[in-house]
């Protein structure tokens, strides 16, 4: 068991999950990496974003696409929803929409999350490139987060535009905020005149103007607009059943002032809307008085909970205790009532001329002072920062089964907001956003400790609502900065102990689970281990790895299908339109190389080249946009699919992680032994490291994957050993040179090929990598394959949508690459084109419909490109003739070819597979037949 850490041994938050180091602001504007710990038990550590620099590639035209977006998008956008929540100022700014919109998917109750995504972008894009654009949208964000939850702690004070007459008061959408009046406000009067000015901002059905009553049983309301989109006034004492009411004729402009006015007198009712009786009832029998002292008189709140709050501005609001002449109403449309002849209302009057505080004046001289309120009360604690209320929270606590709709994943959305918030102090040493932190996290304890375990347990087993993403990793990271001992209790509060302890005894239980629910947990896992040294967390985590790797992923090393997990092995049953959503590469690329720091078993960095070359580049589109990212969400590996990088209503996960991936590409490319005697080459890409501690940079030039190969040249002088990874597909040799000369060995694939020695300035490191082209076999289908050449995953081109049947055997050379089978596109790099159609690379951000997967089709024995005549024979297992020929590749020569072909075709003839004839045709088309290397 790896011993228990002490608080000053934890390794300093953004350098693990966002890999951006805590950093302080010199005095020239630059980032300048600051001193930390990492975990003692950590063998092997990564380098700071900033230490490795992107040179020209593919990977550094990928990251331009995102600072181009991520410079050009407005800030306050993400900032409305938390402004809005806390009843401040938005400044005229949009919300995103889509999971960030209070009109998107299940009603915005993810909003918040994409801004923490935002906000280690932003992070990231300065560490890899120190421009000050990113340090200034992050501080505007830190600023304004500050802000918000400065609101939040406090009781709601009137927000003011401009008004009918003079100022009024704004409730901002998503504000949640309304204005309660004393009881009696209403006087139990048998005749009354209630008069509003309004000026609505959206239009959702059912919001009140006012509604006073008890319940949903005895009230009166007006609402601006009801199921049919306009005004409506009711009157009831036995529910809805029982309402007399007046419904209005047309729909209430939207940002326009609108005067309406409800009389009741004498069995009448009448609405008015501007001044015109667009509405009467003479069968109104019920009044005020009917009604009581009512417990709940409120101007935009329903006494219905699920009907919105009423979203815009009220300047006045006059209630009398006598029906008001028309003549009377006419004079309200062009004057404020205390200067017509109807004098201020004598039951209440409210002009909202307050600039400050919550509350707000009674001219009517009963002195029914009324009070700015939120529907929800405010934060349990006062580290609380959303851009909801803490409802969700709260919900969640008692909740049994997902309803998204309800209660969406709030503990994940504190987890994006957090990790924003600690990359953010990483990025600038703003001690406000760590205040932020150690703050929403000191909320979170609040709640969570007082929960028992039972409670915990059943939240965090719930699909959807109890997602609670990486907020482990991102507690832990947290305490190795504060050091508070809640904050790893906190941590453990997440402890799902029926998917820790399966996982820990090596038991699949993933079938039918969420996919991106769970990923992260373990990444959180690792974490604790570091923290607590409890070896089950890591146990879990790598056996959890094993479960998904290779069992339930994709070539292009996706994982998922509809976002859920199958039964281990079963791919090409699962192959959809919505396989391989982008959040799950993205985190099981950060459990990969979390558990490399901790074994560094090259099975890590082989799936980390795999899913990142593959997935992860293909994810993001060829071209930029101010407005999306245009990432994937899914990435469909049916036949003929089109990646959609607009997915849903946008702002979703994938975006966000998708805005994550593409600033910390060089995150892996380098990792250093613990006690500095190694440095570990993950990746081959164009990059220059600076390694300070050693005095030393590495410059790596190369095209890769383009080219089969890199250089790496050394400045500075230090021994130490350069362990070079040997991809586990380089089968056809890995040859390495210092200075021009051989190094002696024998790199395995699969493995790190070492090279030990001082190095001097200008020694210069030649990496030649050969690539063969090989298919991969969907694990219950074999079939069904994907071509790979080196770590290239190539797609065919085509509308078609059914799985294209294509040979590979017919010009395979003798090393057994099936190149040869494929010409080479001129002028485009790793472009290929087989019987018609176009191969490229997965990465390539295109909109062209694709083919990840083809079904194998060998129905004639060709060898050399030389037909035999002879139909392919297959065994049971669907092993065919040629399938058992080229097993065998590669070939010393062509002899030796030869003769593997006449003892398979005996051994087929012997087991009646193959007529002696066909096999004897088989044999003499192998000895004319002229074969590729």
């Amino acid at each position: 068991m790896a011993p228990p850490l002490s608080r000053r041994h934890l390794f300093q938050a953004a350098a693990l999950a966002a890999v951006t180091p805590a950093i302080s602001y010199a005095a020239t504007g630059r980032a300048v990496a600051a001193v930390s710990e990492e975990p003692s038990v950590w063998t092997v550590r990564p380098f700071a974003l900033e230490d490795v620099k992107l040179e020209q590639g593919v990977f550094a035209d990928k990251r331009q696409l995102m600072l181009d977006h991520a410079r050009g998008y407005d800030v306050n956008r993400l900032l409305q929803v938390f402004r809005a929540n806390a009843g401040l100022a938005t400044g005229g700014a949009v919300a995103p929409g889509g999971w960030e919109g209070l009109d998107g998917e299940a009603n915005g109750n993810l909003r918040g999350h994409y801004t923490g995504h935002f906000l280690t972008m932003l992070s990231q894009a300065y560490a890899g490139t120190g421009e000050q654009v990113f340090v200034d949208k992050i501080r505007t964000m830190v600023e304004a987060l500050t802000e918000v939850r400065e609101a939040l702690r406090r009781d709601p004070v009137v927000l003011n535009s401009p008004g009918k007459f003079g100022t009024s008061a704004e409730n901002v959408r998503g504000s949640y905020q309304y204005v309660d009046l004393p009881a009696g406000v209403l006087g139990g009067a048998s005749a009354i005149t209630l008069s509003a000015w309004v000026r609505p901002t959206h239009d959702a059905n059912w919001t009140r103007i006012f509604d006073f009553g008890d319940n949903t049983t005895r009230y009166l309301y007006l609402a601006a607009r009801n199921a049919n989109g306009v005004p409506r006034f009711a009157i009831t004492t036995s529910g809805p059943g029982g309402e007399q009411g007046l419904d209005g004729t047309a729909a209430l402009p939207l940002n326009q002032w609108s005067h309406l006015a409800v009389t009741i007198a004498g069995g009448t009712g009448t609405l008015y809307v501007n001044g015109t009786a667009v509405a009467r009832n003479t069968s109104m029998s019920l009044a005020p008085a009917a009604l009581g002292t009512l417990a709940n008189n409120w101007l935009g709140r329903s006494n219905y909970s699920g009907d919105p709050v009423f979203a815009g501005a009220y300047d006045e609001f006059d209630v009398w205790s006598r029906a008001l002449t028309a003549g009377e109403i006419t004079q309200l449309q062009t004057a404020r009532a205390a200067d017509v002849s109807t004098g201020r209302g004598d039951l209440a009057s409210y002009a909202f001329d307050e600039t400050t505080g919550g509350t707000f004046a009674d001219a009517s001289g009963r002195g029914l002072t009324a009070t700015l309120r939120r529907t929800w009360g405010g934060p349990s604690h006062p580290g609380f920062l959303a851009a909801y209320p803490e409802t969700q929270f709260i919900d969640l606590e008692s909740r049994t089964s997902p309803d998204y709709t309800k209660v969406w994943a709030p503990y994940y959305t504190a987890h994006k907001i957090l990790r924003g918030l600690l990359d953010a102090h990483s990025a600038t040493d703003d001690a406000r956003a760590l205040d932020l932190a150690s703050g929403l996290c000191d909320w979170m304890y609040s709640r969570l400790s007082k929960l028992p375990d039972a409670t915990l347990q059943r939240m965090w087993g719930i699909f959807s609502s109890g997602e609670f993403g990486g907020i482990v990793e991102a507690i832990v990271d947290l305490h190795a900065l504060t050091g508070k001992a809640e904050h790893l209790a906190l941590a453990r509060l997440f402890d799902l102990d029926k998917l820790i302890d399966a996982c820990a005894a090596n038991t699949d239980i993933l079938d039918g689970l969420h996919a991106n629910q769970h990923i992260p947990i373990f990444t959180g896992l690792v974490r604790l281990y570091d923290a607590t040294g409890e070896e089950r967390y890591l146990t879990a985590a790598k056996n959890f790895w094993g479960m998904v790797v290779p069992g339930r992923m994709y070539g292009i090393g996706g994982t998922s299908t509809a976002e859920f997990w199958k039964a281990s092995g079963v791919i090409a049953g699962t192959i959809s339109t919505t396989t391989a959503e982008t959040c799950c590469a993205y985190n099981l690329l950060k459990l990969s190389r979390m558990l490399f720091f901790h074994e560094q078993s090259p099975k890590y960095m082989d799936y980390y080249e795999r899913a990142l070359y593959n997935q992860v580049l293909g994810s993001k589109q060829d071209r930029s946009d101010a407005e999306k990212p245009l990432v994937t969400y899914f990435i469909g590996l049916t036949p003929g699919h089109v990646r959609d990088y607009t997915p849903k209503q946008g702002t979703t996960c994938c975006e966000g992680t998708g805005m994550e991936s593409a600033t910390k590409y060089q995150d892996s490319v380098y990792f250093k032994k613990a006690d500095g005697t190694a440095l570990y080459v993950n990746l081959y890409s164009p990059s220059t490291l600076t390694w300070a501690e050693k005095g030393v940079t590495v410059t790596q030039t190369t095209a890769y994957p383009a080219e089969q190969g890199t250089t790496l040249r050394i400045q500075g002088s230090a021994a130490f050993a350069l362990r070079l990874r040997v991809p586990s597909w380089a089968t056809a040799g890995f040859r390495v040179t210092v200075n021009g000369r051989a190094v002696s060995g024998t790199p395995t694939p699969g493995s790190y090929f070492t090279v030990s020695r001082t190095w001097r300035s200008g020694d210069t490191v030649r990496v030649a990598i050969p690539f063969r082209l090989r298919v991969e076999k969907a694990l219950d289908d074999p079939s069904l394959q994907t071509l790979f050449y080196g770590p290239v995953n190539l797609v065919a081109r085509n509308p078609a949508t059914e799985y294209l049947p294509f040979g590979l055997y017919r010009n395979a050379g003798l090393s057994g690459d099936l190149l040869p089978t494929l010409t080479p596109v001129a002028g485009k790099p790793l472009h290929y084109t087989l019987d018609g159609t176009e191969f490229a690379p997965f990465s390539e951000g295109t909109e062209d419909p694709t083919h990840a997967y083809f079904r194998r089709s060998e129905p004639r024995v060709v060898l050399g490109t030389v037909d035999s005549g002879v139909a392919n024979p297959a065994k049971a297992d669907g092993t065919t003739l040629l399938d058992e020929i080229w097993a065998a590749a590669p070939f010393a020569g062509k002899g030796a070819l030869v003769s593997r072909v006449r003892s398979v075709v005996d051994a087929w003839v012997s087991a009646g597979l193959l007529a002696r004839a066909d096999g004897d045709k088989v044999v003499s088309t192998a000895g004319k037949a002229s074969f590729a290397a």
